[in-house]
């Protein structure tokens, strides 16, 4: 099958590319470039030794989104784009509202008029919001606390109204619980422009060098060693689960929604100490005050995905922190090189 990916050069969008042209489909990936580097095309022809087709295209500019439409034949859409940052989400809502709802809006007009039903989004555990009932389930109560969980909840509706709309619509709602990790080769893995939101890049650059220490919100949770703890699953098996909901979605009809974590929860300095542990490197951290509306523990239950979907994680913290380490080494390197070729050019 011909597969649309919107984000698809991001984080998890290159990893589910990978997936999907190992198991023989087509892909084609589209992004605004806004939080990726489009060299991660190459790093999937050297794992997969197929550049896939990409399209520089913000979903927001519905004429260039119904062009691509026109111009090609898609079987199905995995809808990754998006603005991710829950802080940033709730000091800008506006930004998250434009870019996450009227591009979903966008990208699920031009798939209507096309008659391209099938849908896998990507959804987020943020819709449940200060759950205090763990595990999490996808029946768990829902009410997210911040503009970002708000704008997914949002399109999650909208694509249950489609569903309810026409039956020829099937929808898959996938709900992340921290992804983590890189690609087993070290050539592709979690590098956003900026300042990172998410502990395990941060970890990484501290552990290399770039950072000088790791900043923890609070060791006074109700928790064995008073560090928050959070599910993290591995991004390679987050992506396999993105394989097995696209085969889902081509045999049913109307919207279900899963939950892709491990059902297991990771304390922050279980992290910590672990990625020292498996990476043998030195991790200076120190303690700061919670953040307001962070939770002791959050964990999901993924039992709907093994049962419907036939996935479950494989990857355990080890795999996480080693294949994170991994990573990180070669883009710092990489980058190392790269600085001392232009400043020998410059000379």
């Amino acid at each position: 099958m011909n597969i649309l990916l919107t984000g698809g050069t991001g984080f998890i969008g290159s990893h589910t590319a990978v997936e999907l042209l190992e198991h023989g489909h087509e892909v084609y990936l589209i992004d605004n470039l806004s939080n990726s580097n489009i060299d991660v095309l190459e790093a999937i022809k050297q794992i997969t030794g197929i550049k896939p087709a990409f399209s520089q295209i913000d979903l927001r500019n519905y004429e260039e989104l119904f062009g691509l439409f026109d111009h090609n034949k898609f079987d199905a859409v995995i809808h990754f784009a998006g603005v991710k940052a829950v802080s940033e989400s709730v000091l800008n809502p506006l930004k998250y509202y434009d870019n996450n709802v009227i591009s979903s809006f966008n990208l699920l007009n031009c798939m209507d008029k096309h008659d391209v039903y099938k849908l896998i989004f990507s959804s987020s555990a943020t819709v449940y919001g200060n759950s205090e009932k763990m595990p999490l389930t996808e029946d768990s109560p829902l009410c997210p606390t911040n503009p970002y969980g708000k704008t997914k909840l949002i399109i999650e509706e909208m694509c249950r109204d489609l569903c309810s709309s026409n039956p020829e619509w099937s929808i898959a709602l996938l709900r992340y619980f921290n992804p983590v990790g890189a690609h087993p080769s070290g050539l592709m893995g979690e590098n956003p422009l900026g300042i990172p939101n998410n502990l395990f890049p941060i970890i990484a650059q501290v552990a290399i060098g770039v950072r000088e220490k790791l900043e923890i919100f609070g060791n006074d949770y109700s928790t064995p060693d008073g560090t928050g703890i959070r599910d993290y699953i591995h991004v390679v098996d987050l992506a396999k689960g993105h394989v097995n909901a696209l085969d889902y979605v081509m045999k049913q009809k109307g919207a279900d929604v899963f939950n892709l974590g491990t059902g297991k929860g990771y304390s922050v300095l279980e992290i910590v100490n672990t990625f020292i542990k498996q990476n043998m490197v030195d991790i200076p951290y120190m303690f700061e005050k919670r953040r307001p509306g962070d939770l002791a523990v959050c964990y999901s239950d993924p039992t709907k995905a093994l049962n419907i979907l036939h996935w479950k994680a494989k990857k355990n913290l080890e795999d996480m922190c080693k294949d994170s380490w991994n990573f990180q080494q070669h883009i710092y390197y990489y980058q190392k090189r790269a600085s001392a070729y232009y400043s020998k050019e410059e000379e």
